[in-house]
């Protein structure tokens, strides 16, 4: 019995060894719900009322791009959660939460913030991401994608993809395609240039698909289901890995060769080859729920939790 004790705690010591941890973190304002990367600027969304602009190199803070406060039901005056926020060329596009539940989205640019599409258009917006400088993709809740005219104020298309509701999308790197997840479990692939649906991707995920990434032809989720789904679009191949807890968060590495997703209940980052299927590592350290798995190059990569903390990894060499 001793000799068995002794084994379990060596094992669950030899196992706590093998979690690697952040080699550097950056401190946000608030919890953060969304980063991007852009010319060597980090941009962390928060429900803080501001996104976070660092130095990548510094980890320091060297900007805050804030939104007003709003009211809630109960007449206080509460911080509006940022959802969404990408960069482009030294512009900023910002969705935020608005009053009576609805969305506003700013566009930041030249030290100045302008708000593009008051809460007053009523509009349920889930994500927004720049097609061009003058062109954003808009997501709704009720799985409607937007193709918005910056300069002009309008709507370019407007095309209803799915009755499930939407959960996320992801551009791929010429930006002429998105695939879009909603509670189906179904990918949707659709052109940018009008709206127009290509294909579907169908019979992997048995539930809501979380979060979707698109790299180098590779697309991988993250599901209820507990399945991480590799598509090989190249190859018309797809297969899944589960894993012991809901599966929030996903990322791809820009080769799309790796990938990793948040693996179990202690927030911990599992990465594995996309072809091999080899397990690569574990990463651990992150205080609360996943909201982003962002590389940076195939070494190096950032994980985002409802924590303020952003945690860099890197993966050693095998």
């Amino acid at each position: 019995m001793r000799f068995f004790l002794v084994f379990i705690l060596l094992a669950a010591a030899l196992f706590a060894a093998e979690i690697q941890q952040p080699i550097a973190q950056f401190r946000s304002s608030g919890g953060v719900t969304d980063i991007v990367v852009d010319n060597d600027r980090l941009y962390s969304a928060t429900d803080a009322s501001c996104v976070d602009v660092f130095d990548m190199k510094t980890k320091k803070i060297i900007k805050k791009i804030t939104v007003e406060k709003i009211t809630d039901f109960m007449g206080d005056v509460i911080d509006s959660k940022v959802y969404s926020v990408d960069a482009l060329h030294g512009k900023v596009v910002l969705l935020s939460q608005a009053e009576h539940g609805f969305r506003r989205v700013h566009l930041y640019q030249d030290g100045k913030t302008e708000l593009l599409i008051p809460f007053s258009d009523q509009l349920y917006i889930a994500k927004v991401r720049f097609l061009d400088d003058n062109t954003l993709l808009l997501a709704l809740l009720g799985s409607e994608i937007i193709s918005y005219d910056i300069k002009n104020n309008k709507d370019n298309w407007r095309v209803k993809v799915s009755q499930s509701k939407f959960s996320d999308f992801m551009l791929n790197e010429k930006k002429d395609q998105v695939v879009i997840a909603d509670e189906s479990g179904d990918l949707k692939i659709h052109r940018t240039k009008d709206g127009g649906w290509i294909k579907t991707l169908a019979g992997q995920n048995l539930d809501n698909v979380f979060q979707v990434d698109y790299k180098n032809g590779i697309i991988a989720t993250a599901g209820q289901d507990r399945r991480v789904v590799i598509y090989n679009s190249a190859l018309s191949t797809a297969y899944y890995k589960t894993a012991p807890f809901l599966i929030y968060s996903v990322g791809l590495s820009p080769n799309g060769k790796v990938v990793g997703f948040a693996s179990d209940e202690y927030n911990n980052v599992t990465l594995f080859n996309t072809s091999t299927q080899e397990t690569l590592g574990l990463f651990g350290g992150n205080k609360m729920t996943l909201t982003k798995i962002l590389f940076l190059n195939e070494k190096e990569f950032l994980v985002s939790s409802d924590d303020t903390m952003i945690n860099l990894y890197q993966v050693k060499e095998r």
